[in-house]
Parts: structure tokens; C-alpha cells; sequence
């Protein structure tokens, strides 16, 4: 199986300052513990998304709020700052996207892990929030389907809701949203009655896992609910928020889940379809688990197939 590797040194340059938990030192401890792995990968350069892009989800006045920010090194919000490349890491965190669109439409590889920051899943068309500044994956759902994949499945196994993807995707039956997340966290949002409305009224489904729930708990989910929703969407292309939160070892969360509840997870989500799969970072805080995790994602991503 052919699996593009996605990132960029601008990444680095998105600095929300010491004692913010998603720093540049997340990318560093994915890049080092893929060492032994990236010799199998397809390195691929991400594309600077052009503002027309980002205009597929979000406002022109958030795209210009954060280009202002970003030049004055300030604060969205008390989680989410900019540094002086915000911006141009936030463009070309989009722009990772549509080149693993661009790539499994060429047929150069068959799936994608883009390795970006800031991540994207809780901005929403509107507003910057959760660490987020641009929503890398709805953005690359929407030109996904302008390449010509008309129905579209993200996954989002972060263990926080993904709530701007949520919101993008509301009314929408070509999108399907689902999001398995832990109860009483950031930022509230993903009840299970929370299914859409109006044609989108189906397309989205939220699985909770209490606080302390592990693998057990975890793999019910990904092992009986998403397989038959994901068989009855017969989705073109699966998109995977991939935010590596949910593990045990997480100073941000409350779940029990291992490194091998990982490996079993993604091994589900890989066996559902036959589709192109892209991959993007969302959370993840634990330095070492999270270069872990993501070595077990991309390993199972080489191994399938």
C-alpha cells in the first residue's frame, strides 16, 4: 500500500508560546519516532491553500481576522494564539490536505497521514477556537468533492468533539460526520441526539465514552456502530480526524485507551472500504505516546491491503 507522509518545517514556525500544550515539540516527537518507518513513506510537500480555498468552509472575515492576528502575534481566544507564521502554517496546514487529494486522484499513493499544525476540527465557519485556526479537514472534504468525490465520510476519533466539523457539516447528506469523543470535555458539544437537520437530518453520528472508559469501550464503538453506517454512506473517500488525545497517557483527558486499542481502532477504520483514506493530526499532548500512536497509525496504513 502506497502512503504519502505530508508536512512542512512551517509548522514549526506556529508558536502559541512555552506553556501551550500544542507546541512545535508535537511535530518533532512524530518526526522522530517515524525514523525507522519513513524510508516506506511517499514524501509529499503540502500546497499553500489559496484564500478562495479556505473560502470553501470558512468566512472572509475569520480568514482576515486571522491574517491580523498572526501579524500582530495576538490571541483569538485563551486557547488559541497566533505567532508571526500562523497564518502561512495555517494555509499550508489546509494546503496538506488538497495535496493528499491531489495525490490519490493522480493515483500516486493510495492514503495519506498529513502531519500538520494548528490543527483544524473545532474551527468552525466562523470562529477560531480549541487551538484551531482553519478547519483543515471540512476544507479538504468540500475539494474533495470538487476533484470528484461526491459522498465524503470523516471519522474523528480525537477525544474531544470535533464541533466546526460538526457545524459545517449539519444540513449536508454528502458529508457523513463521526465522531466517537468523552463525555463532559471540551467544548460541550457531540450529544448523541445531535444527528443533523433538515437533508443532513442521519449524516451525523456521536458515540461518548464516559471518563476512565478504555479499549473495551472504545473498539465497541468502531467495531459495531461505525461499520454499518459507513457500509449503508458507501462513501467515495474517508477522511480521519486523528487526534491521539484519547490516550491513556493524555495530561488533557480522562480515558484509559492503549497504544494497542489504537492500533486495533485504525485497523477497523482501514478494513471499512476499499476507498482512498487521508489522515490529518488533530490533538494528541503526551510527547512520547503521541510519536507512538502515530507510528501504529501509519504502520497499519502501510500494512493493509
Amino acid at each position: 500500500m502506497r502512503v504519502a507522509y505530508i508536512t512542512d518545517e512551517i509548522y514549526l514556525k506556529h508558536n502559541p508560546g512555552v506553556a501551550h500544550p500544542e507546541s512545535p515539540a508535537r511535530l518533532i516527537a512524530i518526526n522522530k519516532a517515524l525514523e525507522g518507518v519513513k524510508e516506506r513513506l511517499i514524501a509529499v510537500e503540502p500546497l499553500s491553500a489559496s484564500e478562495k480555498l479556505i473560502a470553501l468552509v470558512h468566512t472572509p472575515e475569520l480568514i482576515e481576522k486571522i491574517k491580523e492576528a498572526s501579524s500582530s502575534e495576538s490571541a483569538i481566544d485563551a486557547d488559541t494564539v497566533c505567532s508571526k507564521d500562523s497564518f502561512e502554517a495555517a494555509k499550508k496546514a489546509v494546503g496538506a490536505g488538497i495535496a493528499a487529494v491531489d495525490g490519490v486522484k493522480a493515483r500516486t499513493f493510495e492514503r495519506a497521514f498529513c502531519a500538520v499544525r494548528p490543527p483544524g476540527h473545532h474551527a468552525t465557519p466562523t470562529d477560531a477556537m480549541g487551538f484551531c485556526l482553519f478547519n483543515n479537514i471540512a476544507i479538504t472534504a468540500r475539494y474533495a468533492q470538487s476533484a470528484g468525490y461526491k459522498k465524503v465520510m470523516i471519522i474523528d476519533f480525537d477525544v474531544h468533539h470535533g464541533n466546526g466539523t460538526q457545524q459545517t457539516f449539519w444540513e449536508d447528506d454528502t458529508v457523513f460526520y463521526f465522531s466517537s469523543h468523552q463525555s463532559f470535555s471540551y467544548p460541550g458539544t457531540g450529544a448523541e441526539s445531535h444527528i443533523g437537520e433538515r437533508k443532513g437530518e442521519g449524516y451525523t453520528a456521536n458515540f461518548l465514552m464516559m471518563p476512565e472508559s478504555g479499549d473495551e469501550e472504545l473498539l465497541d464503538i468502531y467495531q459495531n456502530d461505525l461499520p454499518p453506517l459507513a457500509a449503508k454512506f458507501k462513501p467515495d473517500i474517508i477522511l480521519v480526524s486523528a487526534g491521539y488525545d484519547l490516550h491513556e497517557s493524555d495530561p488533557l483527558a480522562s480515558l484509559n485507551i492503549t497504544t494497542e486499542g489504537i492500533r486495533k481502532m485504525v485497523r477497523i477504520i482501514l478494513s471499512l472500504s476499499d476507498v482512498p483514506y487521508i489522515f490529518f493530526l488533530e490533538g494528541g499532548y503526551d510527547l512520547d505516546a503521541l510519536g507512538e500512536n502515530v507510528k501504529v497509525t501509519i504502520e497499519e496504513m502501510l500494512r493493509q491491503g
